[in-house]
């Protein structure tokens, strides 16, 4: 079974969430160590042979892949507790403090600079779009806070969908789940919080 400690939090700093590449490979790094191999991770938590092997067994065939394959619920529980929802946690931490970077003043922003030199240009540029039909090809610069907004938009959605299919899986093979993966992380928090 994974740990949770595979993904650990990284160190949260403007600098962190301005690496677009760094921020990316954390979150994907994260995703496929629980979320994309979660079959896999409750299959570990499966024990096939609790009161020994029955010989008789052998002699019907199963055509139900689940015939006898319902995980532990205490395995599943710690499964959730201790590995899934500390991991969508700390990703979802991550993903606000970016966006709270990316709400923020950028006083550090390196094109700065270049951004307003290309918008008094632009400004004063005078264009006839009959003689210059490629005049819109001039497409301003977007600030790296911009950026950083688009991209945390972009991977909460991915974090919806992933998220969603995970607690599918887990809510059949584990059972006994009722509602939405929101609800189940919120219940975590709280009883976490206690």
């Amino acid at each position: 079974m994974v740990q949770a400690s595979s993904t650990p939090a990284p160190g949260l700093s403007p600098q962190f969430c301005f690496n677009e590449r760094l921020l990316r490979d954390f979150l994907n790094l994260s995703r496929s160590t629980i979320d994309d191999s979660i079959t896999q991770n409750l299959n570990a938590l499966f024990t096939p042979s609790r009161s020994g092997f029955d010989p008789t067994s052998t002699a019907i065939r199963q055509t139900d892949s689940k015939a006898g394959r319902e995980i532990d619920p205490t395995a599943c529980q710690g499964f959730k507790d201790n590995v899934l929802f500390p991991s969508w946690q700390t990703r979802s931490d991550v993903l606000a403090y970016c966006a709270g970077v990316a709400t923020s003043p950028d006083p550090d922003d390196p094109d700065l600079i270049l951004r307003q030199t290309e918008s008094a240009k632009d400004r004063e540029r005078v264009v006839d779009e009959r003689l210059d039909p490629y005049s819109a090809r001039f497409f301003p610069r977007e600030a790296r806070t911009e950026s950083l907004a688009n991209l945390v938009r972009n991977q909460r959605t991915v974090e919806e969908i992933i998220r969603s299919r995970t607690w599918g899986l887990v809510s059949e093979r584990c059972g006994g789940a009722a509602g939405g993966w929101e609800e189940a992380l919120d219940s975590w928090r709280e009883r976490k919080r206690r």
